[in-house]
């Protein structure tokens, strides 16, 4: 080939991979791509906590240790009471749980990582991230075409059942293989709490275990003055 000819064939390729580039980064927020500019602030933002340790509800706690000691003085800067206990829908996540759906590559390790999964149950970790920004996606643009104060008849239950919430064991091994550090166990955690606070819906083996707590103070079954008979009984 001749020299002109190769400098065409040349800046045709160069020119095809700048337009290329430049219409990919119009389509990427648009898309699942969305996760290469968010997984960098995602990382950033991860929870450095314990992951075993659990979240309280700031307005719960302050009542619970009003009703344990009921002398102590209401601190003056009182937390407002939540609209909602837990989470039904998108409005309810927090910005970090919302930025968590968008970054998911999709990459499947948390749900290949999943006890619950592994022995068959419902739960994929993975569907529960991608139904999040599902339903994101849909409220945003119900919101763009209707206005701000438009609401729908459907929730985040609607793309994630009660059984794929229970199956889940906490054991964040979903969280520990995320490679950007995602993490679906606080969204099913917040589901759950709106379901037992709000509605009701509980297991009955947790039914049974919360009435124990509520009368005995533990999950067994045993009166407190009952507890250390079986020490008594050994002797």
């Amino acid at each position: 080939m001749s020299s002109e000819s190769l400098e065409l064939i040349e800046r045709f390729c160069w020119w095809f991979h700048i337009i290329g580039i430049l219409l990919f980064l119009n389509y990427v927020p648009y898309s699942k791509h969305f996760h290469i500019f968010l997984s960098f602030p995602n990382v950033y933002y991860s929870n450095l906590e314990a992951k075993g340790r659990f979240t309280n509800m700031e307005s719960v706690t302050r009542e619970v240790k009003l009703m344990l000691d009921p002398a102590s003085v209401p601190a003056t800067d009182v937390p407002a009471s939540p609209q909602r206990f837990g989470a039904k829908d998108v409005e309810d996540l927090t910005w970090k749980q919302l930025m968590d759906a968008y970054s998911c590559t999709e990459c499947g390790r948390c749900t290949s990582s999943c006890p619950a999964n592994q022995t068959g149950k419902l739960l994929s970790p993975r569907k529960i991230m991608m139904d999040t920004r599902d339903r994101l996606e849909e409220v945003g643009k119900a919101i763009d075409k209707n206005g701000t104060e438009y609401r729908d008849e459907k929730s985040l239950l609607n793309y994630i059942t009660e059984e794929e919430l229970w199956a889940c064991t906490s054991c964040n091994a979903c969280t520990e293989a995320c490679p950007v550090n995602i993490d679906p166990l606080s969204i099913i955690l917040d589901m759950r709490r709106y379901l037992i606070m709000e509605e009701s819906k509980v297991p009955q083996e947790l039914a049974g275990m919360f009435n124990k707590i509520e009368n005995n103070g533990a999950p067994w079954q045993f009166a407190q003055a009952d507890r250390y008979k079986w020490a008594e009984e050994g002797t």
